[in-house]
């Protein structure tokens, strides 16, 4: 009686035992599945440290259920791994390790040695930015960067991020994780504020991104390409559009002035009328635009800058959209007889285009650096005039970078538009263009229009990227083109609630496989029973 008693007892705590074991399974199978919601950003939580708790609970649970069955049951457990269904499943077993051993040497030596992965998305989510990529090559020096994340604060995105920039750097890229909370002195001694930081380290020199996002890891890395400031000036008191503020007509210069700023240029205002002298500090000298002439005496002073090594940006729109007038055009005249550039007086047409006042950039130069990559980006110039390289200065080398196809011409009579023939010059006709004096080091950039960099273009295709290049090129900064940043776009990727996300979820990761779980328990019950 008392054995019989002893074996009820025995095998109710077998059951707790087991039931314990199957409670933690489930606890764990579920824990898994929010942790790998959570690791494709699809889910949030406010304090994953306690979801890490919980895992290692709900394991706990298990191994020390399975434990007390195996202690309670040594018959049952000896002879589970010598029955006939342990002879049986011995392959299975076997092969099963086998694969999990393959599938852990596998992700070990991926992670140890990181490659860029095929991105299968429809948007290249996964990919890097062309100008990421850029920044990448350029790099004098290795960086390092230290992600400074609390346990508040979630690392999947920017762990993606991070591996993704090491496996496309081919070793000039490392990273890793740091707990702000627990490095305070740290913290404090690097500057580091608030959470998701990411500090990069180039030799000596450190810059803050002030967050793990690829444009602001971009930002920070294109300053440590570029640590000294260099100093843009645009040229005011003609009716030139303004810099620091958009207008209804959206002609400022808004965005161009938030881009260069992005890449560590300082931007400033200069009235030449006023001042009377080029500053010292100028590395370029923008004329974006002006209604009226700029006048012989600054001309003098532009001249006598460039002939001392300095840089000019020229953007004039045509004429008739000025109020020049029949005035004269020093500057025009000075870029004719010093670098052989003509402004001419006409108005592009070009047929390629639906709006045949829009000209469409079609030829490129492959080997300048202004439009080296500009290939595959179009490029749209509103209103504008077209240039002419018309004589050889001594020591002055001058490219067109730009043209459009045969089917367009100068039109020289806006009021009466059409092609005159033996009137007006046919197509190809040259958009844009770049002078080096290879005696002084001055250089030159000219477009006809200005409308192509204003706030309404500028976002248009490639028309911020050839601006920014052109300035690059300009003020000597040729390590810098095509690493232009660009303005996030948000992308939703599924609906927001997460109620509905778990929900999907539940269904792919639990029901379905608890479905196809329930099926084999049925079958090999039904299997045991017939013996």
């Amino acid at each position: 009686m008392k054995n019989k008693k002893k074996q009820t007892a025995s095998r109710q705590y077998t059951i707790i035992a087991l039931l314990a074991a199957l409670l933690g399974f489930i606890a764990t199978g579920l824990i898994a599945v929010v942790k790998g919601v959570i690791a494709f950003g699809l889910y949030t939580v406010q304090f994953p440290e306690r979801l890490n708790n919980a895992l290692w609970i709900s394991v706990g649970v298990m191994v020390i259920g399975l434990a007390s069955y195996a202690i309670l049951e040594p018959g049952k457990i000896q002879h589970f791994f010598t029955g006939r269904q342990a002879r049986y499943g011995g392959n299975t077993i076997i092969t099963v390790l086998a694969f999990l051993g393959i599938l852990i040497v596998g992700n070990v030596l991926a992670y140890q040695n990181p490659r860029p992965l095929l991105d299968l998305t429809e948007e290249q989510a996964n990919t890097l930015a062309p100008e990421m990529l850029t920044a990448i090559e350029t790099l004098p020096e290795p960086i390092h960067a230290t992600a400074f994340f609390s346990q508040n604060q979630g690392t999947e995105s920017a762990e993606k991020l991070l591996s993704n920039l090491k496996a496309n750097s081919s070793g000039r890229f490392d990273y890793e994780f740091l707990d702000p909370d627990r490095n305070p002195a740290l913290v404090q001694e690097l500057g580091i504020t608030g959470d998701g930081k990411v500090l990069l380290t180039m030799g000596e020199r450190t810059e803050i991104a002030a967050s793990a996002t690829e444009d602001e890891i971009l930002r920070a890395m294109i300053r440590l390409i570029n640590p000294e400031e260099r100093v843009v000036y645009f040229l005011t008191g003609h009716g030139e559009s303004g810099t620091d503020q958009a207008n209804e007509d959206n002609t400022a210069f808004t965005r161009a002035k938030t881009t260069l700023e992005s890449k560590n240029y300082v931007i400033r205002t200069l009235n030449l009328l006023a001042e009377n002298e080029v500053p010292e500090d100028a590395d370029l000298i923008i004329i974006g635009g002006p209604a009226q002439p700029v006048t012989a005496n600054e001309v003098r002073l532009l001249r006598n800058y460039l002939n001392g090594g300095g840089s000019i940006f020229v953007m004039e729109n045509p004429v008739p959209l000025t109020d020049f007038g029949d005035s004269p055009d020093p500057l025009a005249d000075m870029l004719l007889d010093d670098w052989g550039i003509s402004l001419n007086s006409d108005v592009v047409i070009d047929l390629e285009n639906a709006d045949p006042g829009i000209a469409v950039g079609a030829y490129y130069d492959s080997v300048h650096p202004i439009t080296r990559k500009m290939n595959a980006l179009v490029t749209f110039f509103p209103l504008t005039r077209s240039l002419s390289l018309v004589n050889t200065v001594e020591n002055v080398q001058v490219f067109p970078l730009i043209q459009t196809t045969e089917r367009s011409w100068g039109e020289t009579d806006i009021t009466n538009p059409g092609f005159d023939e033996g009137v007006e010059v046919p197509g190809p006709m040259i958009l844009l263009a770049a002078g080096e004096n290879t005696s002084t080091g001055g250089r030159v950039v000219v477009f006809g229009t200005s409308q192509f960099a204003s706030d309404q273009y500028f976002d248009s295709y490639g028309n911020g990227d050839l601006f920014a290049n052109s300035v690059d090129w300009a003020a000597e900064q040729e390590n810098l083109t095509n690493i232009t940043p660009k303005q996030s776009i948000a992308r939703t990727f599924l609906p927001a609630s997460q109620g509905r996300i778990l929900f999907l979820m539940f269904i792919s990761a639990c029901a379905i496989p608890g479905i196809f779980l329930a099926l084999g328990i049925y079958t090999w019950v039904i299997r045991r029973r017939q013996g």
